[in-house]
């Protein structure tokens, strides 16, 4: 069986990961608030609060964030405290302003 070829380069990749992950207005939300400079880290249980979604439709949003490598989770039981993944935010950052300067 013949291995088959790359064709995305890996750059190109994660663009279309990091803009999967902002394709939705409550990922971008969440971003914005965990990005601020006065909100470092968030417990999802406050989010939740705040957003006119269901408890299970923010850990959707959540968990493909941190699929995506933009933030990451610190359990401590029975809470979930979440921040930027600020290596791979600054990533996307750069990826994505190369990407729009094309």
């Amino acid at each position: 069986m013949k291995k088959k070829d790359k064709y995305f380069t890996e750059n190109q990749e994660k663009i279309a990961r990091f803009g999967k992950a902002l394709s939705h207005p409550v990922r971008v939300f969440i971003l914005e608030r965990l990005a601020d400079n006065m909100q470092k880290c968030c417990y999802s249980g406050d989010m939740a609060e705040e957003l006119p979604i269901a408890r299970s439709t923010l850990s959707e949003h959540l968990k493909e964030l941190k699929n995506a490598g933009l933030i990451q989770g610190e359990i401590k039981a029975p809470y979930i405290k979440y921040c930027i993944h600020r290596e791979n935010w600054e990533e996307a950052r750069q990826l994505m302003s190369q990407f729009f300067k094309k």
